[in-house]
């Protein structure tokens, strides 16, 4: 453990109020294909008892029509984190039919792009220009990378700890200033350590053969139309996943937010040719926002992102430029296919410590060199991970096994698990289970779903339907909270009103629309 950390967690266990954990806020951002009884992506539209996609603030729908993606409220509380989410996946399914949520990061049976609806957002100005920018998606990446689903992190400590540490660090500088650095200097060690996600916490070592047709590939053929790498432990995180040769020369820098933001402002403002090729407008139809390299912040496929929320019709870039980083969103989890709702809570407190150790930990700045050997580390992970004797490099440029590189990062935690374990003893529990998967590779998700692939003929899609089908069962038999359900009730009904009140509103055309948000 490094000088500082060491001395911070000491203050830390000193301090007289509840510094950590007491000040950490999380939420869950979790995505799940909707698919009919044949376990075949739903060509159906999104049920309108879920409410609007547009103005939901809890269920909405990501790039497809039958992609969902379950928001959580911010929490201090795990327990409360996760039965929200619970609640969620129990009311989803009183009010989808015969349909069931794919419970795997890799998706269902795919008839072809075709087959893949785009999400539709109504004819508000905004609804139009969502539906829009996925279009774009589409005609730049192809649809099928789009049906991957995942589980997004968000993190973020209360102003309490911030003025805690800024006054430990001896800075002068104003809190905005002083949290949007600390957060990046969080990621920039994130990035260091991320090769242990994929391998703690990917659960996609194959996938269907559909989600690969008319597509080149280096995967092995297993069992009926599954393909998969022996050892690979998350393919969603591999040069098969969520990747694109136009973004892999786009390094935004991480070492100031300034840097951050005007490398992300020019890749939304210039105009990329081969997307200039696609064109905006055809005979009279959008095909695309733009032209540049990519239309709108969130199109840059990052493994994490330092966010704030953005006023109405403002630009993410623009809002963190005025008023800094808010959080932190890490997108780098699988669905994990023997947890209900993809994620547990062993899962979430190891997060909390990755954070909170990279985050008060000392972060020299990050080069281009550093973070391409980085992003190959993980890359090498997600394809080879659990590969016996497997040696990786490190960021500092070191060599050594996966094996004692993992098991020296548990240990190197283990005094800030102590120390959160004073408030919450749970955490040097969910450390020690962490502990057990690099001590035996056949104990995380990958291999777990491996042995499950097995048991089902050697073959992915049955593996997952049938725990799509044995996660159905869980929700519809469990007791429902007749609280939560009648708040979703409410908010699907409340967010049906603010769709239809949003295309009343407008009173400018599409054009005008987009532009103005353009000009920021």
């Amino acid at each position: 453990m490094g000088d500082k950390l060491a001395r911070i967690i000491e203050k830390i266990d000193q301090a007289e109020t509840d510094i950590l954990p007491g000040t950490i806020r999380r939420g869950l951002e979790k995505e799940s294909l909707r698919i009919d009884a044949e376990g075949v992506l739903s060509q159906q539209p999104h049920p309108s008892a879920l409410g609007a996609a547009l103005t939901h603030r809890y269920i909405t729908t990501d790039y497809s029509e039958a992609l969902l993606e379950f928001v959580t409220p911010v929490t201090q509380n795990v327990e409360m984190l996760l039965g929200f989410l619970n609640e969620l996946h129990r009311f989803t399914y009183l009010n989808i039919g015969d349909e069931k949520l794919w419970v795997n990061s890799m998706p269902c049976i795919l008839h072809g792009e075709e087959s893949i609806p785009i999400a539709y957002y109504g004819e508000s100005n905004a609804g139009r220009m969502k539906t829009v920018y996925r279009q774009g998606l589409a005609h730049r990446y192809g649809k099928l990378m789009q049906t991957i689903s995942g589980i997004h992190f968000n993190f973020s400590l209360e102003d309490q700890f911030w003025h805690f540490y800024r006054d430990f660090c001896g800075s002068a500088a104003p809190l905005r200033d002083f949290k949007s650095e600390a957060y990046l200097g969080l990621m920039r060690n994130f990035y260091r350590s991320d090769w242990m996600i994929p391998y703690l916490f990917g659960a996609s070592p194959a996938v269907c053969g559909t989600f690969l047709e008319g597509r080149d590939h280096y995967l092995e053929p297993l069992g009926d139309h599954s393909y998969f790498l022996p050892y690979a432990t998350s393919l969603r995180l591999s040069d098969l996943g969520y990747q694109s040769d136009a973004q892999a020369s786009v390094h935004l820098s991480l070492n100031s937010l300034a840097d951050y933001t005007t490398s992300l402002v020019k890749a939304t403002t210039e105009t990329y040719p081969p997307y200039q090729e696609i064109g905006i407008q055809v005979n009279g139809e959008y095909r695309q926002l733009n032209d540049s390299l990519l239309q709108i912040e969130n199109e840059y496929y990052a493994t994490m992102r330092p966010k704030r929320v953005a006023q109405s019709g403002e630009r993410p870039s623009h809002a963190l430029q005025e008023r800094g980083v808010e959080y932190i969103e890490v997108r780098s989890l699988d669905l994990d296919p023997f947890l209900p709702v993809g994620i547990d809570e062993d899962g979430i407190r190891f997060l909390d410590m990755m954070m909170i150790s990279c985050l008060l930990e000392s972060s020299p700045p990050m080069d281009w060199d550093e973070f391409r050997r980085v992003r190959a580390t993980r890359n090498q992970i997600a394809e080879r991970g659990r590969e016996p004797g497997l040696v990786i490099t490190k960021a500092d440029g070191t060599r050594c096994s996966v094996e004692r590189c993992g098991l020296e990062f548990i240990k190197y935690l283990e005094p800030l698990a102590d120390a959160l374990s004073s408030k919450d003893g749970r955490y040097r529990t969910a450390l020690d289970n962490k502990r057990k998967l690099f001590e035996n590779p056949e104990l995380t998700p990958s291999a777990r779903a491996m042995d499950g692939i097995y048991q089902h003929n050697d073959t992915f899609f049955y593996f997952a339907k049938a725990q799509a089908e044995h996660h159905e069962q869980i929700f519809k038999q469990a007791s429902h909270d007749l609280q939560f359900a009648s708040q979703f009730e409410e908010e699907a009904a409340a967010s049906l009103e603010r769709a239809k009140q949003m295309e009343l509103d407008d009173d400018e055309s599409f054009e005008t629309f987009l532009d103005k948000y353009f000009e920021h």
